[in-house]
């Protein structure tokens, strides 16, 4: 079993091993939050797309285990801090949102960040998996970046022709 703090990285495959072990704790970050951000949402579309977002990130979770196992890692002690610093500003935003309306987009808007973070990140190791003739792996990858993609384009339009529209002009009550 590979042991896996501190560990150098001397070549691709390290590289592969190293990401791998960050992307993972990224989506585990990201599925604790995601429930919390459903819930915070107004819009009917939009919790569904969330919904389903879920679903993926647990599904390439279950992916990444099996990579785990292959690769011997027994560890995931690699903590991702570019995931964290996008919770926080997410977490942070929130707080600062009192309507509903611009909520939602600034919740759509840094679900999209994390999304184009994790369709880089995927793609890359893709690239790196099949350079290493890693084909199985290349292709589970691969498919969690199409995964993203899909949701990016599922959150663009959401964002286009529902949420911004809304943020825009929310309705305010005249206080009495």
């Amino acid at each position: 079993m590979k042991e896996t703090t501190n560990s150098s990285i001397t070549t691709l495959h390290d590289l592969l091993d190293y990401d791998a072990r960050k992307f993972t704790n990224a989506e585990i970050q990201l599925k604790n939050h995601l429930a919390e951000w459903t819930n915070l949402a107004e819009s009917l579309k939009l919790k569904e797309v969330l919904f389903r977002y879920k679903d993926f990130v647990e599904e390439h979770i279950k992916k990444m285990d099996t990579f785990f196992v292959a690769e011997e890692i027994i560890s995931l002690s690699t903590n991702n801090r570019v995931m964290h610093a996008y919770i926080e500003e997410i977490e942070e935003k929130l707080k600062n949102c009192t309507d509903m309306e611009v909520r939602d987009a600034c919740l759509l808007a840094g679900i999209q960040e994390i999304n184009h973070f994790k369709i880089s990140t995927y793609g890359t190791a893709a690239s790196y998996a099949k350079t290493l003739g890693m084909e199985k792996f290349a292709v589970a990858f691969h498919e969690a970046e199409v995964n993203e993609k899909q949701i990016d384009d599922r959150l663009s339009q959401l964002a286009e022709f529902e949420i911004n529209l809304k943020a825009r002009a929310p309705i305010s009550l005249p206080e009495n």
